[in-house]
């Protein structure tokens, strides 16, 4: 027998999770979103039904799914009546206790990964993270997890806040420096293909060797020489000079400190 879940949320982790947990046999009765193009086209691809209005979300699943922004799960949890049904946020930030008093059977699946509608991802190998307020719980959200996804790993809400701000430098500020890259190389009439094969080389060696190992450039052996000429093409873009000098003094300042 299938189990049933109701998706609040239809944003890129909420579709992402959706569809997998559809190709997994999971029967998906409705999804909520703030909007209705939003709701209702999640809905057609999943076969549910949709609804805008927190009130009008349904209770007769086994499970609710909670994918929205952090500030998003507190404004919609106190309008839906969850029946005492298991609840799920899958927020890496959010504590577990943040659904206290919502329903007596709450956890959460945090899956780690960065999500884009339209990007194709195997869910299997993302790693899942889960936590629950009792033994029975866990039991039924590891089942869930294990459906979708082989790397489920056990993790209470400190541990995810770590794990989610390491993330947030490993992804967010590393693509916020390519965005960087890129609008140098536009304002020179370069293309940010040519970096490219740099990104991809740089990504593959640390599937081998450990971040601090796969370390090169002039930060790391403080080349003043090669600093002071690329703070002086910098010299118009104050912030962009900060960031660079910060992030130089990091690099040198954490290799030092390994000799």
């Amino acid at each position: 027998m299938s189990l049933s879940c109701v998706l609040i949320g239809a944003g890129n982790l909420a579709t992402h999770l959706g569809e997998v947990l559809k190709q997994k046999g999971f029967n998906i009765l409705q999804v909520y979103s703030r909007t209705q193009n939003s709701a209702k086209n999640l809905a057609e691809r999943l076969n549910a039904t949709f609804t805008t209005s927190p009130q009008s979300i349904i209770h007769s699943c086994d499970f609710f799914i909670i994918a929205l922004k952090d500030e998003a799960v507190k404004q919609v949890l106190p309008s839906v009546e969850f029946n005492n049904k298991l609840i799920l946020h899958c927020s890496g930030s959010l504590p577990l206790s943040v659904l206290n008093g919502f329903s007596e059977n709450t956890g959460v699946l945090y899956p780690l990964q960065t999500f884009s509608k339209g990007r194709n991802i195997d869910f299997a190998e993302i790693p899942v993270f889960i936590e629950s307020d009792s033994e029975k719980n866990l039991s039924l959200i590891n089942s869930i997890a294990a459906r979708i996804s082989n790397k489920i790993i056990v993790a209470d809400s400190e541990k995810r806040k770590q794990i989610h701000i390491s993330a947030v430098f490993a992804c967010n500020f590393v693509n916020h420096l390519y965005t960087i890259s890129e609008s140098i190389l536009k304002e020179n009439g370069l293309d940010f293909d040519i970096l490219k094969p740099l990104i991809k080389e740089t990504t593959n060696k640390v599937m081998k060797l450990s971040p601090g190992e796969a370390q090169t450039g002039p930060a790391v052996r403080f080349d003043e020489s090669v600093i002071n000429n690329h703070l002086g093409l910098l010299a118009g873009k104050p912030e962009l000079a900060e960031l660079y000098k910060l992030i130089s003094e990091s690099i040198y300042k954490f290799h030092q400190s390994i000799l």
